[in-house]
């Protein structure tokens, strides 16, 4: 029997849309709020890096926190759209805030400052926005093939998002005279564009009501509602080995992406020029979405998720390690093509990786009885901002302890020595233990396992 839809085309993309939000404040801090803070501001990148790791402490627990509230949220709305939809607002405000950072203060001031509102974007309001984002993924739809679809079709608009950033953000701070005030200006103009994309997404789909997410659930699958706690919540989660494996994964993929984004030193510095850190982009995310196009059928033609996403990340990896060898023939033309094959391999875990978390989901609920589908998404928030922010303060700690000077024209060897360590190998080292990990993570056949032991018993 073919499986129910839920969703219109329309309703899909503008789901998909609301990663536009997500990604002019997720790109523009990882690839240059590092600079921006080095270069123009004058701050140290080691002390920058330690505020970013330190700010990390708080995420973890704020992850769990914001899903276990969606799980408890009851609203006109549904669970997961009205912290999605106010959380943004705050994302906006910090936002600009960390790129209005006073000239005129102290520098203990000014790294007070951005510690304040880097740490109340990530643990505060981009959790709530974030972790709701990818929660309804499964709360509008019980169809998986459209949880996949959804997945693809965010992040398409989100590596598009990331693409268009990283390649006219530099010209745009040209365009606008160059220092603070234009970095404030761009960083106004990319929260309202944030503003309008995430609130048109909220509002392109409608939440499932409790009943129907349950109707058509074998009887010894359903469970009457239980209240749970905060620790009971992450109990729930650390019990889940997929769980686990998946925000490994997503951190990794996180750091990854930091790194690459870090790129701006690397082009500026080993490749002579900034405007090479959009051809990359292009070299990335064009491959990327081009793979997201065919992921929901490969999805089915594979049988499921688990052969494809192995399959993939493995010539992911052997694509990044052709950017190694390239990166030392000093070869740009070969560099670009084997990121663009990383980048294609990389691409079907990216459009299932939302569908994978809510297959995650139903094995918490098979095994437990319990639905936490909120709580299982932090997974999504917590690996974005831990990876993210892991990548960056990793680039700042190493950019310092290679002697970088912010601003110089010319850099030492071995600071030279060490963007090529954080350019060519972190990245394909970081896709490695990405396939590793996903060697195990065989989510869909342990569900079908649990069924099967249920019907019989």
């Amino acid at each position: 029997m073919k499986e129910k839809t839920y969703l219109k085309w329309y309703n899909k993309i503008g789901y998909g849309s609301g990663d536009i939000a997500g990604n002019v404040v997720y790109a523009l801090l990882s690839a240059f709020v590092m600079i921006f803070l080095t270069d123009t501001v004058g701050m140290n990148a080691g002390i920058v890096g330690t505020l970013i790791a330190v700010s990390k402490l708080f995420d973890g627990v704020s992850d769990i926190f914001f899903g276990s509230l969606i799980d408890k949220t009851k609203s006109r709305m549904g669970k997961a759209r009205p912290w999605m939809f106010y959380g943004y607002f705050g994302c906006a405000v910090c936002l600009v805030a960390i790129f209005f950072i006073p000239a005129d203060i102290s520098p203990f001031a000014q790294y007070a400052w951005f510690f304040i509102a880097y740490t109340l974007l990530n643990a505060g309001f981009y959790t709530a926005n974030n972790i709701a984002y990818s929660a309804l993924t499964a709360l509008v739809t019980k169809n998986n093939h459209e949880r996949v679809e959804m997945g693809s079709i965010r992040f398409m608009f989100a590596f598009g998002t990331s693409m268009l950033i990283q390649t006219i953000t530099v010209g745009l701070v040209a365009r606008f005279g160059g220092g603070a005030a234009a970095w404030r200006i761009v960083a106004v103009i990319y929260a309202i564009v944030g503003i309008i994309s995430n609130t048109l997404s909220v509002f392109s789909v409608k939440e499932l009501p409790e009943e129907e997410l349950d109707e058509g659930r074998p009887a010894a699958e359903q469970a009457p509602e239980e209240k749970y706690s905060l620790i009971d919540a992450f109990g729930l989660l650390i019990r889940n080995k997929y769980y686990l494996m998946i925000c490994a994964s997503y951190i990794l993929m996180q750091i990854y992406s930091a790194t690459l984004n870090m790129g701006i030193y690397y082009m500026t510095y080993v490749l002579k020029n900034a405007n090479l850190l959009g051809v990359f982009s292009w070299a990335i995310n064009i491959p990327m979405i081009i793979g997201l196009l065919f992921t929901p059928a490969l999805v089915a033609k594979w049988g499921g998720m688990y052969r494809l996403n192995l399959t993939g990340y493995t010539i992911g990896t052997l694509g990044r390690l052709g950017v190694v060898a390239a990166g030392y023939m000093g070869s740009v033309p070969l560099m670009l093509v084997c990121t663009a094959i990383a980048a294609i391999g990389m691409s079907p875990l990216q459009g299932d990786m939302n569908a994978l978390i809510a297959t995650c989901s139903e094995y918490t609920y098979l095994t437990s009885g319990k639905r936490v589908d909120g709580t299982m998404y932090s997974c999504t928030s917590l690996g974005t901002k831990l990876g993210g922010g892991i990548g960056t303060a990793l680039a700042g700690w190493l950019l310092a302890l290679s002697g970088y000077v912010g601003g110089a024209a010319v850099q030492s060897a071995s600071c030279i020595t060490m963007l090529h360590v954080m350019y060519l190998w972190l990245p394909m080292i970081f896709n490695l233990l990405i396939t590793l990990i996903l060697t195990r993570l065989n989510v869909e056949k342990a569900n079908e396992d649990l069924r099967a032991k249920k019907r019989a018993g």
